[in-house]
């Protein structure tokens, strides 16, 4: 039965695929990508079609070195597609379009780049870009889907991969995932039954398959013990060592942290020796096992969106920056002409007619991104209004269906807009997902998200008497005063997510 009913799943969601046009599916992906990426698939665009041209920022009115195409150019186009009886055709279009090609319709001089040798200047601006330093996230997606799993779980890990810190940690506790994907009309990610359960199961996965290990745990205990249940099967333990690791860990960690051993050693009936060769071996592992994929100081952030606080107005006006890198595309004028012209002969004219429909469409699905994020982002302004005058403790929740409704846009479509973009505002750079997340109702009235509970928590334990730190309870108490109940364990659970040790290590002895 069960077989069946996958079956069944598969075809369903061949037929939704089937009535998605190619411009749209390209229009999604574009929307999709964080403008690193978009940079390079431009570029790439940029090399592979020869319709599609830069417009040089001095002068918009002139097109971009860069777009300078000649007969060869075109050659490897037609040969790599149709083959070698091409040429043929090809002779008949230099004959016909070799000046335009060389430029002197556009009252520039000659291409020098089949006469002097000079380096096809196109060419030459390429391989100045520096190549895209993959994301964490980019390389964990990578790792993923090379993983022999079915495909439900598949996609769950790499929902939960979306999530990943700059450390390597789960960025996001499950409850708040379950929300988001509950909340995404996406037909592919609507199709799978969200629980907790299934989360569970997909990061069990995911930890296991990804590499270092320690990557995608919960929090730095889970990643520890991960690394030496993995080095354990790597080694081998006669000796016992790791499982002693194991112990401290999962028993004795705040001990350990703060170097107790002789309390370990009573408490976990060990000699002291014998901890500390357990100690001695968790050298090898790493709290952080995410920087070990990426350099951080290679892969800058780049905000998508810049927002900025107008006096005369009284409002936050959103804008994309205007150094963002992206270049300005124009469809090549040549090669519009060359489109409509009659007289070319049939196939040749359908290759120049899909270049200068494909560079269309580009150009189109990058305007509708600008667009799109823009309005999204106007929607985040107008409802995180205290967030931007007063800070990340008036987080206020924002479900992404209040969004897709406010705008009239699929759900879907607000997830790839938030996916992997930033937006930089006066209070400092975000995740744009951040602004996106549940939260419960306060006493006072109003509702609070989980990130500004975190960051009310936060407050609190800064503002608290070092030589007398706050018990997790007590945090419990301080929210509860201001109006917001969560439980001993959730504060537990959100301090280790904010990377804030328990009262004892937080103590300052005068």
């Amino acid at each position: 039965m069960i077989h069946m009913r996958f079956d069944t799943r598969q075809q369903m969601r061949l037929g939704q695929q089937m009535k998605l046009s190619p411009r749209m599916i390209q229009s999604m992906e574009i929307l999709q990508l964080p403008l690193p990426l978009l940079q390079e698939r431009i570029d790439q665009e940029l090399e592979t079609n020869v319709a599609l041209e830069q417009v040089l920022s001095e002068n918009e009115g002139e097109a971009a070195p860069s777009a300078e195409t000649d007969s060869s150019d075109l050659e490897q186009e037609f040969v790599a597609g149709e083959g070698a009886e091409d040429f043929n055709r090809l002779a008949e279009m230099e004959r016909r379009y070799g000046e335009a090609w060389d430029g002197d319709d556009y009252g520039s001089p000659p291409s020098a780049s089949r006469t002097s040798g000079d380096p096809d200047r196109k060419m030459e601006a390429m391989a100045n870009t520096a190549d895209h330093a993959q994301s964490l996230t980019e390389q964990l997606l990578g790792q993923w889907r090379m993983a022999e799993v079915e495909p439900e779980l598949a996609r769950v890990g790499e929902r939960l991969i979306e999530y990943v810190d700059d450390d390597g940690l789960l960025g996001a506790d499950l409850e708040t995932i379950l929300e988001q994907a509950r909340e995404d009309a996406d037909p592919e990610v609507n199709s799978i039954p969200w629980s907790i359960e299934l989360l569970e199961r997909g990061l069990d996965l995911v930890q296991r398959e990804l590499e270092p290990a320690g990557l995608m745990a919960r929090n730095r205990r889970e990643s520890l013990l991960l690394q030496v249940e993995a080095l354990a099967a790597e080694d081998g333990d006669e000796s016992g060592v790791w499982e002693d690791c194991r112990t401290l860990i999962d028993g004795h960690f705040e001990d350990l942290v703060e170097n107790r051993l002789p309390r370990i050693a009573r408490e976990a009936n060990m000699d002291l020796e014998r901890v500390q060769v357990a100690k001695d071996h968790m050298r090898r592992l790493s709290i952080w096992p995410g920087r070990e994929l990426v350099n951080r100081d290679s892969a800058p952030i780049m905000p998508d969106v810049l927002v900025e606080y107008d006096p005369e107005t009284d409002t936050y006006e959103a804008h994309a920056p205007k150094r963002s890198g992206l270049p300005t595309l124009r469809i090549s004028p040549q090669y519009e002409d060359m489109s409509k012209d009659a007289e070319l002969d049939k196939e040749a004219k359908e290759f120049v007619g899909r270049s200068v429909r494909d560079a269309g469409w580009l150009i189109d699905a990058i305007s509708q991104r600008q667009s799109t994020l823009l309005r999204v982002v106007g929607a985040v302004l107008s409802r995180q209004r205290e967030f931007l005058d007063h800070g990340p403790q008036h987080l206020k929740p924002l479900p992404m269906t209040e969004v897709a409704d406010q705008l009239g846009i699929h759900v879907a479509t607000v997830s790839r807009a938030v996916a992997e973009k930033w937006i930089q505002t006066p209070r400092g750079v975000y995740p744009l997902r951040r602004f996106f997340s549940g939260g419960l109702e306060v006493e006072e009235g109003g509702d609070r998200s989980w990130e500004a509970i975190k960051e009310m928590m936060r407050e609190i334990i800064d503002g608290e008497d070092k030589a007398k730190p706050l018990s997790d309870q007590a945090i419990s108490d301080r929210l509860a005063e201001k109006g917001v109940r969560i439980a001993r364990r959730t504060v537990v659970k959100y301090r280790e997510q904010l990377g804030i040790p328990p009262a004892r290590r937080r103590k300052i002895h005068s």
